[in-house]
């Protein structure tokens, strides 16, 4: 019986809206969301502490053409309003799993989720539950990048999971250039001097002054957030 102990105690784990699709055009897929909550549920149950900040991208998609020629903070909070509608699909997900999930709002709606206080997000983490992050930050003109590093920092999470697509950051895009590798490690400075992208400008740097470091690594791979939390070759981490 392998007595290997998780890397990392407490992490942020960012999930883009779209993850949430699967094969589907816009939505949220049964199976798909399923799927990634088993994945949480394992990485619980090694005595992970999890916290989540969810994207609305799958649900604003439906609704983006309405949206041209909209003030730009209109069309944020409309935004912000699509990842509560994530969050609690993915809370009650992860309740009828097993798990207990507690949502809080960066922005006020009290009689459907919490608001974000700290305090009560750390304590929920200590007894175990995992705390979904909604709302971005409660700001327009700031992404769920910039909100998972902001509560990352917050909570003193030891690493942000950036759970994309691909499976790490790569030399050139792999699906156009075959002899692409991926990086295993990067420098926060040289992720920057290439202008890689791995998160929005706002939040790479706060995750770099703050030395919390970014992993980015492919949800749809089975098994891929144990192995990450575990220490294990998977993705690419970003560090000062």
């Amino acid at each position: 019986m392998s007595t290997a102990q998780p890397k990392h105690k407490r992490i942020l784990l960012k999930l883009s809206g779209e993850a949430l699709m699967g094969d589907d055009p816009f939505g949220i897929n049964r199976d798909t969301i399923v799927r990634m909550v088993d994945e949480i549920a394992e990485v619980t149950r090694m005595g992970v502490e999890v916290a989540v900040v969810i994207g609305g991208g799958n649900i604003f998609r439906g609704v983006a053409g309405g949206s041209v020629g909209m003030d730009r903070a209109t069309a944020d909070y409309m935004g912000m309003l699509a990842t509560v509608m994530n969050a609690l699909a993915l809370g009650d997900t992860m309740n009828k799993a097993g798990l207990i999930a507690r949502v809080m709002s960066a922005i006020g709606i009290e009689q459907v989720v919490e608001p974000y206080v700290r305090p009560k997000a750390l304590q929920y983490l200590e007894e175990g539950k995992v705390v979904i992050f909604a709302a971005g930050t409660g700001n327009p003109f700031f992404t769920t990048d910039t909100a998972a590093a902001l509560r990352g920092a917050e909570i003193g999470a030891e690493v942000v999971l950036k759970a994309t697509k691909v499976d790490g950051v790569y030399t050139a895009d792999p699906k156009k250039d075959p002899l692409a590798t991926r990086y295993k490690t990067l420098s926060f400075d040289d992720a920057m001097r290439q202008n890689l992208g791995i998160m929005d400008a706002t939040a790479f740097a706060l995750c770099r002054d703050q030395k919390l470091p970014i992993k980015v690594f492919s949800i749809l791979k089975n098994g891929a957030l144990r192995r990450v939390v575990m220490g294990e070759d998977e993705g690419t981490l970003v560090h000062a």
